[in-house]
């Protein structure tokens, strides 16, 4: 019975996967609550402040913020992406890559050079591996991040881009939509122009300004920036939890049918060893 003992091996094999795959469903589940309501408490402000600085960009000022200006002629292009930073989450982070590889064969065929952010292990893997040239990273967020865990990396971008050696700056994340649908997506974070917003602009905006425009404009798109990238990346870690939760209940339900399988054949095995015994029994038997 030796095919029959290293099948009841596999079998107990595959039962301790199915345990450790049923409970990281049932952590993902728990993170995932925790998550959705971190990302719905930040996207009213988020989407608030997008609105008036998409408004801002239209307006008549007598100053002018590096980030409202759109630039001609520029040779470089940024590209914040943003993953997990594990894995075991499905095609989450491999759908938003596809999407950035075509956005890099996009920008490379326009003769424009690259340059990138990382935050997530996962983008920071993908990115050396494309042979991007990432300027900073943030990885190990958790699953409580901090806008000062990650807003440090930031910083040396946005300076490239006051700067001018960046022309424009691209946001790669992944949209939670629900449960079983995370979306991801290209925006144009910099500079900020009407058309990189789905937000209606019907009329000429103005406003006036406390005490000037120069400190209520910058200190606006700061927070604009900001409340842009944690959102997003809130709305990654909803989306990572919500994708291995799905992903972890797939692998216990193939783990079921495999235990399954696996028992239907020992069954077989067994009794036709149990046959053959009885044969040879009786072949004995009538031989005496």
């Amino acid at each position: 019975m030796a095919a029959g003992k290293e099948i009841r091996n596999k079998i107990k094999s595959v039962e301790n996967t199915k345990k450790i795959t049923k409970a990281m469903e049932m952590v993902a589940a728990s993170k995932m609550r925790k998550a959705q309501d971190r990302m719905r408490s930040a996207r009213p402000y988020s989407e608030r402040i997008r609105v008036i600085a998409s408004h801002l960009s239209q307006a008549n000022s007598e100053y002018v913020h590096p980030f409202l200006e759109k630039k001609e002629d520029y040779k470089k292009v940024g590209l914040v992406v943003i993953s997990t930073d594990k894995g075991l989450c499905g095609g989450l982070n491999t759908n938003l890559f596809r999407q950035v590889l075509n956005k890099v064969k996009e920008t490379e065929s326009e003769g424009k050079e690259l340059k990138a952010v990382a935050i997530g292990n996962k983008a920071l893997g993908f990115l050396t591996r494309i042979g991007i040239d990432i300027v900073s990273s943030s990885i190990h967020l958790g699953d409580s991040p901090r806008l000062e865990d990650f807003i440090g990396s930031m910083k040396e971008f946005l300076d490239l881009f006051n700067d001018g050696e960046l022309g424009r700056i691209y946001l790669c994340s992944t949209k939670f939509i629900n449960t079983m649908k995370q979306d991801p997506k290209i925006d144009l974070l910099l500079p900020l122009t009407s058309q990189g917003f789905d937000v209606p602009n019907k009329y000429a905006w103005d406003y006036l300004y406390e005490p000037d425009s120069k400190i209520v404009i910058e200190e606006l798109l700061k927070r604009y920036v900001e409340s842009i990238i944690y959102q997003a990346v809130v709305e990654n870690i909803a989306s990572e939890q919500s994708a291995r939760m799905v992903a972890m209940k797939s692998a216990t339900d193939n783990a079921g049918n495999v235990i399954d399988e696996l028992k239907l054949v020992y069954n077989k095995t067994r009794q036709a060893g149990i046959t053959k015994e009885l044969s040879e029994i009786v072949a004995g038997a009538a031989a005496v």
